[in-house]
């Protein structure tokens, strides 16, 4: 082995013995093992069926006794290992900017009736063209993404959803503690790129781009082809009375006719997907209502404005033909590089359904 390539495995194996030893730390009780039914977890020859095949592993040196004591009466000290997570080093994109995904994947338990707090948990691909209810526990999972040719991502936070919670609300309180706890690691000091925090359609994106507008953030979220946006307020002419219009013409996504010139158009070839066609139209908003979750909300409603990204591509993998996705980011006054740049950032969100894979059917 060369020296270049020795001391390029000094820092990550230093960051790794670090972590090991944070890790430790945060079992008060049990401490030994657990430990070793992580090490077992982790190096375990194949996917994980049962907890008791992980005493046979040599990682594990303990008993099946102890084993399941270690599961009844120890104990992880959670904040303290959130924090020892957002202490590891964090991958970034080409502009040095950080990009965190979030999304929700439950653990279907349909066969425990008597346990606490189940949902039902929307779910694809155990029918054919189906998709089902079936009860569980849902989990909001926070990840950083990295970049380059890869599919691992690095989890920063998992939170448990309960029957009362308001899923956009208890997603702001966690990207907040996030986002606060990479500060205070020191991952993010003022003059750097906005935190990116990329979503799918499921997420309300315009609320929490509210809820979060405080923070050194900029949320990204795919929105459904059926919505309906505004253009800004026109300027107001000399000697016009009256109050000034608060919203602009109407964009309606299904129909073309509505949608004004784009402010840039890029095209980028791809391996994956051919050629890339993206349009952007900037300070762009939602209608907002007295309802649902703004229901509460007792001054004048907030004009939210974002920036529109409409993503054509020529095919998709398996001949499929594809549908355009449109995004809607919070930071307006895109350029085109940057526009770009968006896109890109949310196609990398699929990088955690990777982890969700890794979790279940590797890790059990």
């Amino acid at each position: 082995m060369s020296l270049l390539d020795t001391t390029a495995h000094i820092e990550p194996l230093t960051a790794s013995s670090r972590f090991r030893t944070d890790l430790y730390d945060c079992l008060p009780t049990r401490a030994d093992a657990l430990f070793e039914l992580t090490d077992a977890l982790l190096c375990a020859d194949g996917a994980v069926r049962s907890l008791v095949e992980l005493t046979l592993t040599p990682e594990h040196r303990r008993g099946h006794g102890a084993l399941y004591d270690a599961l009844n009466h120890g104990r992880i000290d959670t904040d303290r290992l959130r924090t020892a997570l957002a202490d590891l080093p964090l991958p970034r994109a080409c502009d040095g900017r950080i990009v965190l995904a979030v999304d929700v994947s439950p653990w279907l338990r349909s066969d425990a009736p008597t346990s606490p707090e189940r949902l039902f948990c929307h779910v694809y691909g155990r029918a054919k063209s189906t998709s089902q209810l079936i009860p569980g526990w849902p989990y909001s999972f926070v990840a950083a993404l990295e970049p380059g040719r890869t599919s691992w991502t690095a989890i920063l936070d998992a939170v448990r959803l309960g029957p009362a919670d308001d899923a956009a609300a208890v997603t702001a309180d966690q990207l907040r503690t996030v986002v606060g706890r990479l500060i205070a690691a020191g991952h993010w000091c003022d003059g750097d790129p906005d935190i990116l925090i990329v979503m799918d359609a499921g997420y309300d994106v315009t609320r929490l781009a509210f809820i979060l507008s405080d923070l050194p953030v900029e949320v990204l979220g795919r929105i459904r082809c059926d919505r309906v946006m505004l253009l800004p307020a026109p300027p107001r002419a000399p000697g016009t009375n009256g109050r000034p219009p608060k919203h602009g013409p109407v964009l309606a996504l299904a129909d073309p006719t509505t949608w004004p010139a784009p402010q840039h158009t890029t095209t980028t070839p791809t391996t994956r997907y051919g050629l890339a066609e993206a349009g952007s139209r900037d300070r762009l908003h939602p209608r907002l209502t007295h309802r649902a979750c703004w229901i509460d909300h007792e001054s004048d409603l907030p004009v939210i404005e974002g920036t529109l990204i409409r993503l054509q591509v020529d095919h998709l993998p398996g001949d499929r033909d594809p549908q355009p996705v449109r995004l809607w980011s919070s930071a307006t006054g895109l350029a085109a590089a940057e526009v770009d740049r968006r896109w890109q950032s949310f196609l990398r969100r699929f990088d955690l359904e990777h982890t969700f894979r890794l979790f279940k059917q590797t890790l059990g």
